[in-house]
């Protein structure tokens, strides 16, 4: 079946326009967002980015729909190619340090600079920030779970380890700490080691 050229550049335009913003939002904010800007630095008409979105609203959750794809692809997808178990943690717990020091976002990790905009806020957008982040919180905890012989409770676990990949992204981000995501991988290794016995 042939693809319509029109709706195959229509597309094309969609991913491109969603991809520069959610850069923006990583460093900015989703409020720093606008039609008008995007149009700007894609070289696109303002009237062909609105017909994508209609809104600044809409054009927020589809910003936040597609870093979440890029997001699953970076980290989750690679860990869940690998059984159930310590491995499979690791995996994640690394592949989310290094999507944030490698700037796959150059604000660090998208999910954290839109949670800290919005968890005050009410709303659609606030909503759909709000599921995702309980969705990643839900995932580590699930994958501590198939760990086996814990000595410790996974949520807990799961909100310490969080900790540690969300305090690497702020100092780095902050402070341009060049030592943040070592000692993040350092509290992350020491605390699985204490929460499975490892020697």
């Amino acid at each position: 079946m042939k693809v319509d050229g029109r709706v195959e550049r229509g597309e094309q335009t969609r991913r491109q326009i969603l991809v520069r913003a959610a850069e923006i939002a990583s460093v900015e904010g989703l409020e720093g967002l606008s039609i008008g800007r995007l149009a700007t630095e894609l070289e696109v008409s303002k009237s062909g980015v609105f017909a994508h979105f209609g809104s600044k609203e809409e054009l927020q959750l589809a910003t936040v729909r597609a870093a979440a794809k890029i997001f699953l692809t970076e980290v989750v997808e690679p860990a869940s190619a690998v059984p159930p178990g310590l491995a499979r943690l690791e995996l994640l717990l690394t592949g989310w340090l290094d999507y944030s020091e490698r700037r796959t976002f150059p604000g660090g990790c998208f999910f954290y600079a839109v949670q800290a905009e919005f968890d005050a806020r009410h709303g659609r957008v606030r909503d759909t920030v709000a599921e995702y982040g309980k969705g990643w919180n839900d995932l580590v905890v699930a994958t501590i779970s198939a760990v086996p012989d814990l000595v410790v409770e996974p949520a807990q676990l799961a909100f310490e380890l969080i900790a540690f990949l969300e305090m690497a992204n702020a100092q780095s981000v902050l402070h341009d700490d060049p030592d943040a995501y070592r000692r993040a991988r350092t509290a992350v290794r020491d605390t699985l080691d204490r929460a499975t016995r490892r020697p």
